[in-house]
């Protein structure tokens, strides 16, 4: 049956992303609201047989500077079954006929389709006209989107799922459910404290901090639907003295049982022991009084931006403060936002972009580390694929263009 074009609402592409398998968020229509910031637009364009939907695609368009001509790009699309190749070329078809309407050089597409999902899909590809770039790290500078990203497969209950993560991050987040920080849901207002805590991140990690604004348009975007969320960590601390006080007086008790035994060999390591757990406490009980004088509602330790797409959940943007981190309000944010995830009906969470088992030596090789303490698996995309509309200005600006910029770059660095 032939396949042909259809037009549809906003509300039946997202219904249709968020169903399939090879959806993303960043194939949502409301996900394009938010990259109006930074100038781009979109088109849409979908497909189906007799009037049923077989497939669709999200067009970001960005106009290049200074010349007549833009960038198209289909960020994690299609979304498709592409073992139907009736279906995947009318996407191509009338991708490229939207595309050369807004006077695109180029359209770039990475789809969200694994490695070994479909084996001869870069061969089928490439003969279809989509020059695929190579399997590259997953960081890889030349990617929009990072090639390979973490997933923690979260469709099991509490104790099976913190079960899988590794052994020392498993012992953090079991410790985290204890330690009495709270986890909030915030309003579109708890940006402020979230944009706060984000600038904290970035001036301790070294990297530049995205204005309010910005958050403020992804949630304007995604939340109204259900796709996103505010989570926050806070510790309040009347709340912790209480524990700390049950724990102080378990552990004193403890110790005049101990006293009241036989005094051994045994005995004195064991009141060794239990004296330093007492001091520890005793000066946790001083700080949370502190903190209580200061601040008796409490203050905020971390925050995240978490999305959704379907049965997928994505961990977008996280942000902690220096203060206060032996309380583990990350572990006990990414659990419990696992937890909400789950409940909500997604089966995977997203941690983003990372490498392949970096060397230790390498600035990526932190964040691989924390993104697989997690009970993660590498899920590694087919990569990117790009179909030249216009040779000469492709070359100029995506071969060309970089070349003179890392010669000239080289050459400065040799003055």
């Amino acid at each position: 049956m032939t396949v042909t074009k259809m037009n549809i609402t906003n509300e039946m592409h997202d219904n249709f992303v968020k169903a399939h398998p090879n959806g993303d968020m960043l194939q949502l229509s409301t996900w394009a609201q938010t990259k109006q910031l930074t100038g781009w637009y979109s088109r849409r364009v979908a497909v189906g047989r007799n009037g049923e939907l077989q497939g669709v695609a999200q067009l970001l368009f960005k106009k290049v500077p200074k010349l007549p001509f833009t960038m198209c790009y289909v960020s994690r699309g299609f979304v498709c079954d592409y073992n139907d190749k009736a279906v995947v070329l009318a996407l191509k078809d009338a991708t490229i006929e939207t595309a050369r309407r807004e006077k695109s050089y180029s359209i770039k597409i990475d789809p969200d389709v694994e490695v070994d999902a479909i084996p001869d899909l870069v061969t089928y590809m490439n003969s279809i006209g989509f020059v695929h770039k190579g399997f590259k790290d997953g960081l890889h500078p030349d990617y929009i989107q990072p090639r390979m990203t973490m997933i923690t497969n979260i469709d099991k209950d509490e104790d099976a799922l913190i079960q899988s993560f590794e052994s020392r991050n498993r012992s953090s987040v079991k410790q985290s459910l204890k330690k009495g920080v709270e986890l909030e849901i915030g309003t579109r207002e708890d940006l402020k404290i979230f944009a706060e805590l984000m600038k904290e991140t970035g001036e301790r990690d070294g990297f530049l901090v995205r204005d309010i604004s910005y958050f403020e348009t992804i949630y304007d975007a995604l939340n109204p639907a259900g796709d996103a969320e505010l989570f926050l960590t806070k510790l309040v601390p009347g709340n912790v003295l209480s524990i700390l006080h049950q724990s102080l007086k378990h552990n004193e008790d403890e110790k005049e049982r101990i006293l009241s035994r036989k005094q051994t060999k045994k005995t004195e390591n064991q009141l060794k022991e239990i004296e330093i757990v007492l001091k520890k406490l005793n000066e946790q009980i001083t700080e949370m009084e502190d903190l209580m004088d200061k601040h008796p509602e409490g203050i905020y330790l971390s925050g995240a931006i978490l999305t959704f797409c379907g049965k997928k959940a994505y961990y977008l943007y996280g942000a902690s403060s220096n203060e206060y981190r032996g309380y583990l309000p990350n572990h006990k944010m990414q659990i419990e936002m696992m937890k909400y995830a789950r409940d909500k009906g997604a089966t995977t969470y997203d941690f983003g972009g990372t490498d392949n088992n970096p060397d230790k030596a390498s600035d990526h090789f932190g964040l691989w580390q924390f993104k697989k303490s997690w009970g993660t698996r590498l899920s590694e995309k087919i990569g990117e694929f790009d179909y030249v509309l216009n040779q000469p200005i492709y070359t100029l600006i995506e071969v060309a263009k970089p070349k003179v910029k890392a010669w000239t770059k080289k050459i400065n660095m040799r003055r």
